[in-house]
């Protein structure tokens, strides 16, 4: 088998976090959010893996993953020159396929459990797709399937009155019938080919398709407050298996009177000054400087400083960004402060 992750698309509901890169190299508990993608792939054994790329930072795709050698795998870069849908990213891939069963895994899909056995299960049967679902709580945001009797009935994108809960996940287990039923596919009001269409056309011709579910945790990170919240559980999960609350890495300074609470990573070379309160569910990237100021549900990305007696919750801090604030002459605030800077971002309170 062979897989693919999709890495393009505009993240229009990140920025400006995704003005200067894709919203997949956006780092959860200090990794990039693509990268649980790779490694899931990974995991099953598969190991020939095409990266679709597209729109702002591709070049920072290739730079971060180069040839696979050291996640393991042989990366393929297959360029879509526009967000035409998942539908038309994966036709890109049929070449590279051969003929091979294949996966798909969505760069913004975090799952928190192995697919090994899912993509074992698919292997040894004859179904022409397997997709994973998760019930949701707000069905009217995904692709959402009905089912009955253990068989999907239909595949609906984004429905307005969803009569099902069960959403169609960013993993797609799939055969090379998919691409003549993409091929003979309309654009959707959208003008995209949607993935859904496309799994809903295949299941009307051939009534083919199978489904597992996914009872452990799934999010598709497409907005903050989705990727704050997966930075939560997986730094969890970290804590749970290194049995620390605080995960710090190689030659970081932390003053003596520095709190920490649940759930923390610090990134190498940082320092955390006097006065700092961290977490819980706060991770902070490699050479970051903090001080005086208390983080909590947050990401702070490399090469930032803040210096702040602020309350900071609820916010993703971007690379090299800079809060700094006059301790001598401030006032006294209690309240919090929720930031979303871009790249580069520079605040002077």
């Amino acid at each position: 088998m062979k897989g693919i992750i999709l890495h393009g698309g505009h993240g229009t509901r990140l920025r400006p976090l995704t003005h200067t890169g894709p919203k997949q190299l956006l780092p959860i508990a200090n990794k990039p959010m693509s990268q649980y993608c790779l490694e899931s792939i990974s995991d099953t054994g598969i190991t020939d893996i095409a990266i679709i790329i597209g729109g702002v930072g591709s070049n920072k795709v290739r730079e971060f993953y180069g040839d696979g050698s050291k996640f393991g795998v042989n990366i393929t870069y297959i360029h879509q020159d526009e967000p035409k849908g998942i539908a038309h990213a994966i036709s890109l891939c049929e070449e590279f396929v051969n003929g091979e069963k294949f996966l798909v895994f969505l760069g913004d899909n975090i799952i928190q459990k192995s697919i090994s056995d899912y993509v074992t299960n698919f292997e040894n049967s004859t179904f022409d797709a397997t997709i994973l679902l998760c019930e949701v709580d707000n069905p009217s945001r995904f692709g959402i399937a009905d089912v009955k009797n253990q068989r999907i009935l239909k595949i609906t994108e984004k429905p307005k009155n969803p009569t099902s809960n069960l959403a169609v996940t960013g993993i797609y287990l799939l055969t090379s019938s998919i691409f003549k039923i993409i091929e003979n596919l309309e654009p959707s009001w959208r003008n995209e080919l949607e993935i859904t269409d496309a799994l809903d056309n295949l299941l009307k011709e051939n009534n083919n398709i199978s489904y597992e579910k996914i009872t452990d945790y799934w999010k598709d990170t497409g907005t903050p407050e989705d990727i704050i919240h997966a930075n939560g559980e997986i730094l969890k999960k970290m804590q749970a298996l290194s049995k620390n609350k605080v995960i710090i890495g190689v030659d970081c300074e932390i003053e003596s009177d520095v709190t920490f609470e649940d759930a923390v990573i610090i990134g190498n070379h940082c320092k955390i000054k006097s006065g700092s309160h961290i977490g819980p569910n706060v991770s902070i990237g490699q050479y970051s400087e903090i001080s005086n100021c208390t983080i909590q549900n947050s990401i702070v990305m490399k090469k930032c400083k803040i210096k702040s007696n602020s309350k900071i919750n609820h916010s993703i801090i971007a690379d090299n960004s800079e809060i700094v604030e006059n301790l001598k002459t401030s006032i006294n605030d209690h309240g919090e402060r929720t930031f979303l800077l871009g790249e580069g971002s520079k605040i002077s309170l």
